[in-house]
């Protein structure tokens, strides 16, 4: 009867205690980058005109609107896919690019993290394969991880282009911005190879573009 007691007693302590330790959070799926409802504006400009494209740099989505740092995870997690959506350029078009801009169109992920000084600052953490894009010129393609990417709260998620991608909504406001991996003095060239590959290295991002928009996201798994 004591041993048959004492198991009673062990079993309402093991009740009690499991009352008190909460459960672990379950994993969510998130597409980070997704803001609200898609809009015709979220269409990458091409192959109306201007036909703009982003081009030999490494850039990230500042604000849409009210929403500031769109490309941020809010929870640590890991990246499973990627997803763009892209311009559909005529054959001139393409032509042109390819001539001016390094070559066929091609782009990957690449994940930052904020230094703190010097200001806009940024340390590459991690990145993708690179992804031939002109098979997926007019549509939206999404690009499954071979090798996953681990990412912490408050990573950037960034577009790394080391040619050129239409990749570019046009039309915002003022209010939506991206910021690009050129140096100060480079905003308005593309002539210059500023893509953000080196891992480990810190760039800073010093040019800022309004009224446009980048029309990439991540795929992200949260950890639990």
């Amino acid at each position: 009867m004591t041993q048959m007691r004492r198991i009673h007693i062990a079993v309402l302590a093991s009740f009690a205690l499991a009352l008190i330790v909460p459960a672990a959070a379950p994993a969510t799926l998130s597409e980070v980058g997704v803001i609200g409802v898609t809009s015709p504006l979220t269409t990458p400009s091409c192959p109306t005109s201007p036909c703009l494209a982003v081009s030999r740099t490494t850039g990230f989505q500042v604000k849409v609107g009210k929403v500031r740092n769109p490309l941020s995870p809010t929870k640590a997690g890991t990246i499973v896919a990627w997803t763009i959506t892209l311009g559909k350029p005529s054959a001139t078009q393409i032509k042109f690019f390819n001539a001016n801009e390094g070559g066929p169109a091609e782009a990957g992920l690449a994940v930052l993290r904020a230094q703190k000084s010097p200001n806009l600052t940024y340390k590459l953490i991690a990145q993708s394969p690179l992804v031939k894009l002109q098979p997926y010129f007019g549509k939206t393609a999404q690009f499954p991880l071979e090798t996953t990417i681990p990412v912490k709260k408050g990573d950037v998620i960034a577009l790394t282009v080391p040619s050129w991608a239409p990749a570019l909504a046009l039309g915002f406001g003022n209010d939506t911005s991206w910021r690009a991996s050129r140096p100060k003095k480079q905003c308005t060239s593309t002539s210059a190879q500023t893509d953000h590959t080196a891992l480990g290295s810190s760039v800073q991002y010093f040019c800022l573009y309004q009224t446009a928009r980048l029309t990439y996201s991540a795929t992200l798994i949260s950890t639990p």
